[in-house]
């Protein structure tokens, strides 16, 4: 099988799974619950891959970590979806695609959420596709990046139990959160999430062909700190939270380190 029917065929499955959620979604008027599809849309990119090149070393490993991830960070995220309901983005984005633009909900919910979301995923997950190719056994690079895909699983997770828990005391109210994790970085979550896809990255690259698979690292990563993440939470957490400025002043904004006197 050639690289491109490979992907062709990827990319064919996952617009079906896709379109299919757009159809939820017209249902259900509300698009808030495609972030819990974000990590499974990827994770069914590694196991379409599985499945038309058969179960390698590497390609195991990959579908084995990137499943992880995604089924944490997927039931993280309908849980999140299913407890507090629409999301304010998206309610947003659709009301000014609306009234703006002059879309129906339908037309505003295909081109900017399911299409966008459809497009970066499939860029993103390129490591868990083009890394599964050859049988040779796995190495050191494999086991690196296997080390840093697993801490950043871990980061992640813990970043967002401390920050639930955080939210879950009535106490916090109108408080920011600078203990635990969050007190060496403004985004553990983020951080974590940029950590599996680098260590995902790192196992790919020890196939040889994999290591055309970095665009999609540097993709997450450009997403998290310079588009939909870093920038979207501390806009709102600026306006809505009066000591934010101090904490951004001494908390370091995306790699760990040690907080400022």
């Amino acid at each position: 099988m050639s690289l491109i029917t490979l992907l062709l065929t990827n990319a064919a499955i996952s617009a079906a799974a896709f379109l299919a959620l757009w159809l939820v979604g017209l249902k259900l008027k509300d698009v808030s619950f495609i972030d819990a599809w974000w990590g499974p849309s990827m994770a069914l990119l590694a196991w379409t891959t599985l499945a038309q090149v058969g179960v390698t070393p590497h390609g195991a490993l990959l579908t084995g970590l990137v499943t992880l991830w995604a089924a944490r960070l997927g039931g993280y995220l309908l849980w999140r979806w299913r407890k507090h309901g629409a999301d304010r983005r998206y309610v947003s984005m659709m009301a000014h695609a609306q009234s703006v633009r002059g879309w129906n909900f339908a037309v505003a919910s295909l081109l900017l959420v399911f299409s966008l979301q459809y497009l970066l995923a499939f860029a993103v997950a390129l490591p868990v596709q083009l890394g599964q190719g050859g049988a040779a056994p796995l190495g050191a690079l494999a086991a690196t990046g296997t080390a840093l895909a697993l801490a950043g699983i871990a980061f992640e997770a813990v970043g967002d139990w401390q920050l639930v828990r955080f939210k879950a005391d009535p106490a916090n109210a109108g408080k920011v959160l600078d203990t635990g994790l969050w007190r060496y970085t403004r985004h553990p979550n983020y951080f974590g999430d940029a950590c599996v896809w680098w260590g995902l990255y790192l196992v790919a690259a020890e196939t040889g062909v994999g290591a055309w698979a970095l665009p999609g690292p540097v993709l997450i990563t450009f997403l998290l700190t310079r588009w939909s993440g870093v920038p979207t939470v501390e806009g709102r957490m600026r306006r809505k939270r009066p000591d934010y400025e101090a904490y951004v002043a001494r908390t370091s904004g995306f790699v760990p380190w040690f907080p400022k006197a």
